[in-house]
């Protein structure tokens, strides 16, 4: 622990209202608020728009005696703006159904995403892409790969998915990152991680 805490916790906000707004897909709530300030007393109700989705675990799958990431290219309607490609490089990634654990998801996700197979998982970071404006947390985690269906198109056809899985030697994949060629944060996050840690993973994985 860094031996950092916050002013505020739990108990200095109340949600004073909740009502739904639009329910599709996702669904969107209309929330009325109150927080403590830091200059002392609570601010005045204010209402905020927040995007519920749900919770989502995400796994960058690494083969570590090869030293290569498994990572899957994927199109992205948000990102249908300006010049750029709206198709992203990114870890495997999945909503967590009621009950269900964050392994079994990261299980479940990479072989259906990518034909991986994993026997390790280990947790890497936990964080709000958009805390501003959407519930979601995402739980990520670094896989060891045991095989993986490189060169492959994968994806549920009931979700409209339509994955091509590639094979990136980590050193190409951090050189990536240090050119801004990643650009979701989940795939940044997880590649920083590694770029500070693989090193030392890598050695344990092998004496596994």
């Amino acid at each position: 622990m860094s031996g950092f805490s916050l002013r505020f916790a739990k108990d200095d906000a109340r949600i004073l209202g909740r009502e739904v707004g639009y329910q599709g897909f996702f669904r969107l709530d209309r929330l009325q608020v109150q927080h403590r300030l830091f200059g002392g007393g609570w601010s005045k109700p204010f209402n905020r728009e927040l995007f519920e989705r749900g919770d989502a675990v995400a796994v960058l799958p690494w083969e570590p005696i090869t030293d290569v990431l498994i990572l899957v290219e994927q199109f992205r309607p948000g990102a249908l703006r300006g010049d750029e490609s709206p198709w992203m490089l990114e870890l495997v990634a999945g909503m967590v159904a009621e009950g269900e654990s964050d392994e079994a998801v990261a299980h479940r996700e990479a072989q259906e995403e990518a034909g991986c197979q994993l026997d390790r998982l280990e947790p890497i970071a936990t964080f709000y892409p958009s805390a501003g404006a959407c519930s979601e947390q995402i739980r990520a985690f670094i896989g060891r790969t045991v095989s993986a269906g490189v060169g492959e198109v994968h994806g549920l056809d009931d979700e409209q998915e339509d994955l091509l899985v590639h094979a990136i030697p980590r050193g190409h994949a951090i050189e990536m990152l240090d050119a801004n060629e990643i650009n979701n944060g989940h795939t940044l996050i997880a590649l920083q991680w590694l770029a500070r840690h693989g090193e030392a993973l890598r050695r344990r994985w092998l004496r596994d």
